[in-house]
């Protein structure tokens, strides 16, 4: 047995043991715990939500050689990856939170009418109250904590459910969040399916879920029982066209920096499959296997610069998909596999059929399949035949092909000449449609997903019209409905009898 196998093992066997402690009564106290806490204004003021934030930013400043070894344990993540994708953008967040948490939480003055005249009117975001956040094992900390920033700026009380996948990472979160954070308003619960299924039992004010679809179902099935708002932030088959008029040297650059080295393509907005022309795919997988041996050498099972796949299970998986029939002999470079290190190396493979698993699934791990079209407009066929991707990317030089394939696909984000930058833009919310998810975050939309947007209405005691009251008449009707319209022209008419 494996050194990987044992420490797997062995983790099953450490998460068996939690479940005998936490039980439904805990996850019940819990959640009344937290929300006494709530009521009681713990987590409405500024000065609370900033200096929640502030010690946040602490654990980055102070913990980055910890955080990037656990990240290193649980994933073999390279120390670039862990430091500018997990820590430096965790940072940035904080701080943008910090710089504008004033204006977000300042009420917003609305427009009334003559239907409402004498009267003011304001939007007030007040937080929704206990929130559970269920984030993911591929960027453990980055999808732990980002959610839970924009749960504090709101003012919320949180639990945190991180993924027992990454255990180092999982260990690692709940001991600098209870070090640092107010345990009045921020707990972790670690653990498993038991665990997690404990807390779903709960009544939340709002979940905010990060994984893949098939939980995302079981998540929302869940929140239906207690009308429950969530967030899923999921995933999906993400395209990347690439036409024959772009610079191909850097096309390629930017499509491996999205798929291999963002975790080894276990992310949810890594490029999932290539459309080219048949005439072009040549060209394009010579350029593949150009910048993949430069930057990963003649033996990319041995680079230190890749992620290691987090699982046997998963290994499995990936397994699965290159050994299926009519697929295997489809790789044009790479293919390697090493189960007890847990290692695939950068595949990529040619006209794989349509209906296969590695066309029909997410594949989340190091394998790029590529399908040839007769011509470049059949892209939008395949990519609307199919569930709705959490990204779609195109490179290109032709502005009408930009231009209609920003408007003709539908994707939780689209970035053209790049791939999954736009992760990285606090100003642009990043979250699905469709199958790829529900609702949105980061920066702004990080504090609007755990707010409520409250109406007010300030109404003086002034100007009180008896058209409004019993007994009706035609000419009350006919007052009401201009007023209605807010057209004063008509109101004037009516008043004068001319209407």
């Amino acid at each position: 047995m494996s050194k990987l196998e044992e420490a797997f093992i062995s983790v099953i066997v450490d998460r068996s043991a939690m479940a005998k402690i936490f039980q439904m009564a805990d996850a019940s106290n819990l959640v009344t715990e937290l929300r006494r806490n709530f009521d009681a204004g713990v987590t409405r003021g500024y000065e609370w939500r900033v200096t929640q934030l502030k010690k946040l930013l602490v654990i980055c400043d102070k913990h980055e050689p910890e955080i990037v070894s656990a990240l290193h344990d649980d994933l073999g993540k390279p120390e670039l990856e862990s430091s500018v994708y997990e820590v430096a953008l965790l940072r940035n967040s904080i701080k943008l939170a910090l710089k504008q948490l004033k204006d977000w939480m300042a009420p917003h003055k609305a427009k009334t009418s003559l239907t409402t005249f004498p009267a003011s009117a304001k939007i007030v975001s007040e937080p929704l109250g206990v929130v559970l956040v269920i984030s993911a094992w591929n960027f453990p900390f980055m999808l732990s904590i980002d959610p839970v920033i924009g749960a504090i700026s709101a003012g919320n009380v949180v639990v945190l459910k991180p993924s027992e996948l990454a255990p180092a990472s999982s260990s690692l979160l709940a001991k600098l969040l209870k070090q640092y954070l107010d345990p009045s308003a921020v707990r972790v619960v670690e653990g498993a399916v038991t665990e997690t299924t404990l807390l779903l039992e709960q009544k939340w004010d709002k979940i905010f879920y990060t994984g893949n679809s098939r939980i995302g179902r079981i998540i929302m099935t869940a929140a239906a029982k207690h009308l429950t708002p969530v967030s899923l932030e999921l995933g999906g088959k993400s395209p990347v066209v690439i036409d024959s008029d772009t610079n191909l040297k850097i096309t390629v650059r930017r499509i491996i920096s999205g798929k291999w080295g963002c975790n080894n393509g276990q992310a949810c907005i890594s490029p999932d499959y290539i459309l080219t022309t048949k005439e072009y795919a040549p060209k394009v997988i010579d350029a593949l296997k150009k910048e993949l041996e430069a930057f990963y050498g003649n033996n990319p099972m041995g680079s230190k610069d890749t992620s290691r796949i987090v699982n046997l299970n998963h290994f499995d998986r990936l397994s699965k998909m290159l050994e299926e029939k009519e697929v295997s002999n489809k790789i044009v470079y790479g293919g390697q596999k090493n189960r007890e290190n847990l290692k695939i190396s950068p595949t990529v493979l040619l006209d794989v059929p349509l209906d296969s698993l590695i066309m029909s699934e997410e594949i989340f791990g190091p394998l790029l399949p590529i399908v040839t079209l007769n011509n470049l407009e059949e892209c939008f066929g395949v990519i609307n035949s199919r569930p709705k991707p959490l990204a779609a990317y195109l490179f290109t030089k032709n502005h009408k092909l930009k231009k209609k394939f920003t408007k003709t696909v539908s994707a939780g984000g689209i970035v053209v000449n790049d791939t999954a930058v736009h992760f990285t833009l606090p100003t642009l919310p990043f979250g699905g449609v469709g199958e790829s998810g529900i609702g949105s975050y980061h920066g702004k939309f990080s504090f609007d997903a755990f707010s409520h947007k409250k109406s007010v209405l300030f109404k003086s005691f002034l100007g009180d019209s008896a058209i409004r009251y019993p007994p009706y008449s035609r000419r009350k009707l006919g007052l009401l409905k201009t007023l209605v319209n807010s057209n004063l022209v008509d109101t004037f008419k009516v008043l004068l009898g001319l209407s």
